[in-house]
């Protein structure tokens, strides 16, 4: 941890060094081109301004996937600004006699500063592209029956799946998964043979004799079983 802080304060030492010294050169250079007073003062903060400004949107729209070229450039721009300053007055220029080609560049930067930073603050802040939505998990296990054993209703079981050919081979009729509704006259219909039935035999009547009684497919025998 300490290690971590020493490194931090490290770095905000030479932010502050490196600012300060940017700043005292950009001053310099606009009070030599002729801007004296409190505008001499407001040249560096124009340029560092325009520098943070066009580094964090650049970011904003890396970050969200697009391109980034306008704000790269003004910070190209802000940057060449203050790289200037700096080797302008390391010796190279005499600030005593400035040329008037550098008096119209810094005469012309608040102009060049306000139309960039509008163009920044005006940008629409486009969001992130939203990745494709996943794909619905499909269920593939068979579907779960209540299995009744000794007249209990025990815990689901799962409904192996069924040949046709199979059962034809087998002497088997296919049974629908889910019984078909039957129409009323017919539920009444049912319910009397079964009660004929019980009355005759004294056992319960076979769902499948019902059926055959009736005239319906084999197909209806869960459907006839279902009102007994």
């Amino acid at each position: 941890m300490r290690a971590h802080l020493a490194r931090v304060d490290a770095v905000i030492i030479q932010a502050v060094i490196a600012g300060a010294l940017s700043f005292s050169h950009l001053h310099d250079l606009a009070e030599a081109a002729g801007q004296g007073g409190w505008k001499a003062w407001a040249y560096p903060v124009s340029v560092d301004l325009l520098l943070v400004a066009a580094w964090r949107r650049m970011r904003e729209q890396q970050r969200a996937g697009h391109s980034a070229g306008g704000p790269r450039l003004w910070f190209l721009v802000a940057l060449a600004a203050s790289l200037g300053a700096n080797v302008a007055t390391a010796g190279l220029l005499d600030l005593d006699d400035v040329p008037a080609s550098l008096r119209v560049v810094v005469a012309g930067w608040p102009a060049v500063a306000f139309f960039g930073g509008t163009l920044l603050a005006h940008t629409p802040r486009t969001p992130p592209v939203p990745g494709a939505p996943a794909a619905p998990e499909t269920d593939t296990e068979p579907p779960l029956v209540p299995a009744e054993v000794d007249g209990h209703h025990r815990d689901a079981l799962p409904v192996p799946p069924t040949d046709p050919a199979a059962e034809e081979r087998a002497g088997v009729a296919p049974v629908s998964a889910a019984a078909v509704p039957l129409p009323p006259a017919l539920v009444d219909r049912v319910q009397v043979l079964a009660e004929q039935h019980r009355a005759t035999t004294g056992r319960p009547a076979d769902p499948d004799a019902v059926r055959a009684r009736l005239g319906l497919p084999p197909s209806m025998t869960p459907s006839v079983a279902a009102h007994l």
